[in-house]
């Protein structure tokens, strides 16, 4: 800017400085020219009133240093002539100057030389005898007079750039200056040209505009990045070149990516062929998917193109870790088996015994001990479908109605109705500790007391014991099962409470165990958001606890 303004006031001078020289020379030009010619005419009328009374002899006495002085006759013939020689000179007749003064009594003209440095200017009078004075002077053109300034026309002009220059500089930065100092983040606070304030309030007013856009849309990337970033799900969002535009902390947990990784190309990330192939599938079809494992554990990618005026922006890709439902899946179809299988057991008992007695092949004795069986495994399926419903109602996380439970009032219970099966291996039963109340479903802690204990007798030694504790503590309610039975090796510890699953089967046939007890006590647990702790060696024993959060 400051550059421009120099060169428009460096333009501006000189273009004033020659308009002004022009202007000067040619007004002086004109104005001494008129003044001369005035000048000639005053001379002309002396002559020529000199010339009718003292004749040719005057003419010839005269100094024609400046001047030259013609006598012409009326036919056109040169009389006198100061600077030639007349019988020399041609007739002048035709001459424009003396064809006026033949005519009018005055003629001028003005006749250019050949190098257009120099004119003459020609003035007449027609004498009283006919005949015609003329007097003429040379002078110098403009373009002589400028050619002879060319000089001090020069070194004027320098002079006057050089001043230009030095004022145009001056000026320049002085204009610049306030703009250079122009706090542009705050327009309104300078104190500049006034001129300037429209401009400054409309940046005010951009800036302005500016700031809410940025607000509006920093509000919008805080609440995208705090979704994204507090989505279990990992997400991807790729540009039409496959590049990284975001990617959340799931995703980057899931592919094992610790650096900031916008900008890369994805496939660098993750190169399986599976990624690539459903990548080059979701270019073509809009959308793709795929099931695969990673840190063990399954998940489900799901990529979708996004598409805005006919053509591609981005891809989206999403994986969804799946594990939970597989392996729901994989327990269903176990359990449906499991089920199945333990259905299958004593209908087939019920009805075997149910057609030989049919047939006619049991004797009158044994049929006492056949309706026997066929009770006994038609109560252990009651039972069995009993469970099956509790678990059911557990897994459905149905609402049930909760009181103040005193779990040392159920372990009481619970050992009254399991006397006669303790007294049969010879089990001592125990119950020492605090109340241990609870705000809870009855039914519920009736199973996880019932269970609990049920599977210490069942797995005890002959002549062993069971010691039930409830213990309070400040915020938690302890119930633990003690036996001295025949334990469990840590590689079954977790397993155990899974549905159907037995440490020992031949064991659990005798007993008549259905597989589900231990499976209703971590749902049952689960729902009153407490926590199992299990330990157990084999040959040793096994102390299971329950701990209950009473401020839940």
């Amino acid at each position: 800017m400051t550059s421009k303004i120099f060169k428009s006031i460096i333009s501006v001078a000189a273009a004033v400085l020659m308009a002004s020289l022009i202007i000067i020379t040619g007004v002086l030009y004109h104005y001494f020219g008129n003044v001369q010619e005035e000048q000639l005419k005053d001379e002309l009328s002396l002559a020529a009133s000199a010339a009718e009374l003292l004749g040719e002899d005057y003419l010839a006495g005269l100094d024609y240093d400046r001047y030259r002085l013609t006598w012409v006759d009326a036919d056109g013939n040169v009389v006198f002539d100061s600077h030639a020689d007349k019988s020399s000179m041609e007739n002048h007749a035709d001459r424009e100057e003396i064809k006026e003064a033949l005519t009018y009594g005055t003629g001028s003209s003005m006749r250019q030389s050949s190098t257009l440095t120099e004119q003459t200017i020609y003035e007449a009078t027609r004498l009283e005898d006919g005949s015609v004075l003329r007097i003429s002077v040379s002078r110098a053109t403009a373009i002589a007079l400028v050619l002879g300034m060319v000089q001090p026309i020069a070194f004027v002009i320098a002079i006057a750039f050089c001043l230009s220059g030095w004022l145009a500089d001056r000026m320049a930065k002085r204009v610049v200056e306030p703009l250079n100092k122009l706090n542009l983040d705050k327009p309104m606070e300078n104190d500049v040209y006034e001129e300037l304030a429209p401009l400054l309030r409309r940046i005010h007013s951009q800036h302005k505009e500016i700031e809410y856009q940025m607000w509006t849309l920093q509000q919008k990337q805080d609440e995208f990045e705090q979704i994204t970033d507090n989505m279990k799900e990992a997400m991807v969002l790729l540009d039409s070149n496959g590049r990284i535009i975001s990617i959340n902390p799931a995703a980057k947990k899931l592919f094992g990516i610790n650096i900031d990784c916008v900008g890369e190309d994805f496939l660098t990330i993750d190169r399986k062929q599976d990624m690539r192939q459903a990548i080059n599938e979701v270019k073509d079809k809009g959308q793709a998917f795929f099931y695969t494992k990673k840190n063990g554990r399954n998940y489900q990618f799901d990529l979708s193109r996004i598409d805005a005026d006919g053509k591609i922006h981005g891809i989206v890709i999403l994986a969804f870790d799946i594990t939970e439902q597989v392996n729901a899946e994989k327990h269903r179809q176990e359990f449906t088996a499991n089920v199945s299988h333990e259905l299958k057991t004593p209908l087939q008992t019920i009805i075997g015994s149910a057609e030989l007695m049919e047939n006619g092949i049991v004797k009158e004795d044994d049929i006492p001990r056949f309706v026997g069986r066929i009770r006994k495994e038609a109560s252990r399926l009651v039972i069995l479908i009993d469970d099956i419903i509790r678990l059911s109602q557990l897994d459905e996380g149905v609402d049930m109605p909760r009181e103040d439970v005193c779990l040392r009032n159920i372990a009481e219970e619970v050992c009254e109705t399991l006397s006669d099966a303790a007294k049969m291996k010879n089990i001592s039963l125990n119950i020492s500790g605090d109340d241990g109340v609870i705000c809870g479903v009855r039914r519920l802690l009736h199973e996880i007391v019932y269970n609990l204990c049920d599977n210490a007798i069942k797995y005890n030694r002959e002549g062993g014991s069971v010691d039930i504790s409830v213990e309070e503590k400040a915020g938690t309610v302890c119930f633990s099962v003690k036996d001295t039975g025949i334990g469990i090796s840590s590689e079954h510890q977790e397993k155990i409470f899974e549905r159907f699953y037995r440490v020992d089967k031949s064991h659990s046939k005798q007993s008549g165990g259905t597989g589900l007890g231990l499976s209703i006590v971590k749902h049952a647990v689960q729902y009153h958001h407490g926590k199992i702790i299990i330990e157990s060696e084999p040959d040793k024993g096994t102390t299971i606890s329950v701990l209950f959060d009473t401020t839940v």
